[in-house]
């Protein structure tokens, strides 16, 4: 069984392992090893994986199967928007549900928002294809995925939220 629950710093650690473990197995194919060493190396290098856990009017979450974290997820609220920034599931944990445990999680965590959108590079099919049966519909594209100035197509997918109490 695999639970969703809110990050402790001690968990960052781990989270970075999980990052760098998900991005060179997903990524390695697209961007070649060195590019991928230096995007983790930058964008999940234990310091930035603080900031984003530190950053006001968020929700920075982990999965996890009581002896492994499996999976993460981090957003932030931008007005009535959630930007889901990262959601990453170790490759060996696809298919046991903990991608769509963390989504439901960020989701609820922001209940005064209407709207989620993300940024997922196009050669990422399964992620894709993940958001896509998950409610999502392609919204639009930038030349900057992940960080300005990174140089990284990407397309824009965004759903929006009707909670029960609607």
């Amino acid at each position: 069984m695999i639970w969703v629950r809110t990050a402790t710093r001690a968990d960052l650690p781990k989270v970075r392992e999980l990052l760098v473990e998900t991005w060179h197995a997903t990524y390695d194919a697209l961007y070649g090893v060195e590019k991928v060493n230096a995007i983790c190396a930058d964008w999940h290098s234990q310091r930035s994986i603080e900031e984003n856990f530190d950053s006001p009017r968020s929700e920075f979450l982990v999965a996890d199967d009581g002896g492994t974290v499996c999976g993460m997820a981090y957003a932030s609220q931008d007005g009535k928007t959630i930007k889901l920034h990262q959601l990453y599931v170790l490759p060996e944990f696809h298919g046991r549900k903990a991608g769509v445990q963390l989504l439901i999680e960020i989701e609820n965590s922001f209940m005064d928002c209407d709207m989620i959108s993300l940024e997922v590079d196009e050669g990422n099919t399964g992620a894709v294809a993940f958001y896509e049966a998950c409610g999502f519909e392609v919204t639009g594209c930038t030349a900057n995925c992940g960080k300005d100035g990174s140089g990284i197509p990407a397309l824009t997918l965004s759903k929006s939220i009707i909670y029960a109490d609607d």
